[in-house]
């Protein structure tokens, strides 16, 4: 087999599991939500289908997928069933550059834990991540209803106001690593420490921001059941449905993943950088394993915090969650932004 051929198939099968763990992962999340939730809200939760309701992602993904699909009779048709994709595809796309850990040896070839480390990787993110608001758009736009309408609106004012801070918020960990590379960020950590330790403001900025980005709340202002009836898929229903809501739990754990990679070292953890950790029948086992153990753990973690505002915090105001981006957020990433490039220059000069 050529060098060529091989590469293909590692892209392959990388990103065949890569679209497998997120797919599957994500199922998992919505009963860790539930679940979590529920606890925080002195509640039960999920425990019906299944040893402590572990079956029941599975029982909801049968019910849904034998609901009626529903398509209105005005509706743009072709726009109505392609703006679920065009929100899902983005968001599992967007993990191509996030590194899950460093290169291991298997079956006598050297395999980079991650699909692909670009120079650019962070302009990826920001390019990719922009995408996902055309499927919020155009599905309220092609239900031809006007609170599905006014959700696909809303979401698009929030997206472009919150975007902003989101992209102010990489420019602090890109200084410092001096790199757009994902990869380089990650060593740049090892090196010294996690970005959170240096950019505390920036970390805060960056996780409210994208908590606004994938419509979490306390920032669910396109899908406001009580003002909007769901918003933007309010006309949806069955694996339509489906697909929106495997879309938003995608989104978490990707814009998790970036957080992660961005401010807490990413795969970096205790004993990654060992050669050999242990053996197994006489073979070594490198550190570098640990690291995507590491990784998911710091995303689970990510993915707990978002679930606890979910349990905590009341949905926002339309006007205060606009006014809260553009004279509060914006203005402090922009703070951020001259003050880590002054302490950078200072570091340079000195």
């Amino acid at each position: 087999m050529s060098d060529t051929t091989a590469n293909i198939l590692e892209w392959v099968v990388k990103s065949a599991l890569l679209s497998l763990i997120l797919l599957t992962g994500f199922a998992y999340t919505t009963l860790y939500e539930r679940k979590l939730a529920a606890r925080i809200q002195i509640r039960i939760g999920p425990n019906r289908a299944g040893p402590f309701g572990i079956l029941q992602p599975i029982a909801d993904g049968i019910k849904l997928i034998f609901k009626e699909e529903v398509i209105p009779a005005q509706a743009y048709k072709a726009v109505f069933m392609l703006a679920p994709l065009l929100t899902m595809i983005p968001a599992i796309g967007v993990m191509a550059v996030v590194p899950w850990g460093e290169s291991v040896t298997l079956f006598g070839r050297e395999i980079a834990l991650g699909i692909a480390d670009v120079n650019v990787g962070v302009l990826y993110i920001l390019s990719v991540t922009s995408i996902a608001v055309y499927g919020i758009v155009l599905a309220g736009w092609s239900s031809n209803n006007k609170y599905a309408m006014m959700g696909g609106l809303r979401s698009t004012a929030q997206m472009i106001s919150y975007e902003l801070a989101l992209g102010l918020a990489f420019i602090g960990p890109i200084m410092l690593a001096e790199s757009m590379s994902m990869m380089d960020i990650v060593h740049a950590q090892q090196e010294t420490f996690w970005y959170i330790v240096y950019q505390p403001l920036g970390a805060l900025i960056f996780y409210i921001a994208m908590l606004a980005e994938v419509n979490r709340p306390p920032f669910d202002m396109p899908e406001a059941e009580q003002e909007l009836t769901a918003g933007y898929h309010v006309e949806y229903s069955g694996l339509k449905f489906a697909l929106f809501f495997m879309g938003e739990y995608i989104k978490m754990a990707a814009v998790s993943a970036i957080f992660v990679t961005l401010f807490l070292g990413g795969f970096d953890g205790p004993w990654v950088d060992k050669e050999v950790l242990f053996s197994i029948f006489g073979y070594p086992v490198s550190g570098a394993w640990l690291g995507p153990v590491y990784f998911i753990i710091k995303i689970v973690l990510s993915l707990g915090l978002m679930i606890w505002i979910r349990a905590t915090f009341p949905r926002l105001r339309y006007d205060r969650l606009m006014a809260f981006g553009w004279k509060i957020l914006l203005p402090l990433a922009l703070f951020n932004v001259f003050l880590t490039a002054g302490l950078y220059f200072l570091k340079v000069i000195g």
